[in-house]
């Protein structure tokens, strides 16, 4: 059976420990996009016009013999309106809200979109083909000592993700924050930071999720929270993942 590192605190290798059957899960990168692309589009929030929009005009056509276009137009006035064609006119095609957004993904597609995003976290290719940086020597997948989970400050979050050899990609998380383009910058969401670590611990309680809170592209999740979705953030699979070893224990009591 396939064996791995489990780290200390201080990083140094304390022993090894038999990977779970999950990570041997086969890579489906197809599956995954698909359950992820469902995901995000149940959570999409329909929009689109009021039902009367641009039609609340009094509004006659002057008929023939004029010389002008017969459209409609303002009561009180020469403007043309409410028609498409024209300046100030309805939309012609508006976007509707009772369009359903939502899209299904079988049971089956969706368990194993989950498995094989957390086998691909135990491939060092797929890591790094989704361009997280770390150190060679690191062995996959990455299981730290259960100490890690009671870390309650920042720079001690920090600390031990160097030790191990994963500085480099919070660096890539930090200074790779942009300004977003688009109208996202007048939607309260004018910057996008990079996706760095995920953090996989035991259960909810643990004192990690407040240490490793503020730090940027990093994310904290129990082991019963994991899906697709936190595991290949839009589609790609390969997210750098640290497991705790409880919680990798609790992985491996899984019935596949």
């Amino acid at each position: 059976m396939r064996q791995t590192n489990v780290y200390e605190i201080s990083g140094k290798v304390s022993k090894k420990v038999d990977v779970p059957k999950v990570f041997e899960t086969p890579y489906r990168p197809d599956v995954i996009k698909r359950a992820v692309v469902a995901t995000a589009s149940n959570k999409r929030q329909p929009y689109g016009p009021a039902p009367d929009a641009g039609i609340k005009h009094s509004v006659s056509t002057w008929g023939k013999g004029r010389g002008v276009a017969r459209v409609q137009r303002m009561k009180a006035g020469r403007k043309a309106t409410e028609s498409p064609n024209n300046v100030s006119g309805r939309r012609a095609h508006p976007p509707l809200p009772e369009r359903i957004w939502t899209l299904k993904v079988n049971q089956k597609e969706r368990v194993l979109a989950r498995l094989s995003a957390i086998a691909a976290t135990g491939d060092a290719d797929v890591v790094k083909t989704r361009g997280h940086q770390f150190e060679d020597t690191v062995t996959f997948p990455i299981i730290v000592e259960d100490k890690v989970q009671g870390l309650t400050t920042t720079s001690e979050v920090a600390e031990v993700l160097d030790r191990i050899g994963l500085g480099y990609d919070l660096d890539r998380a930090k200074f790779g924050r942009k300004i977003r383009a688009g109208k996202g910058k007048m939607r309260n969401r004018r910057y996008r930071t990079p996706v760095s670590i995920l953090f996989v611990v035991s259960d909810k309680e643990q004192a990690l999720f407040l240490g490793a809170s503020n730090l940027p592209g990093v994310e904290v999740v129990s082991v019963c929270g994991l899906n697709a979705s936190i595991l290949a953030p839009g589609g790609d699979a390969g997210r750098l993942t640290v497991f705790s070893e409880s919680a990798i224990v609790k992985m491996g009591e899984w019935s596949l």
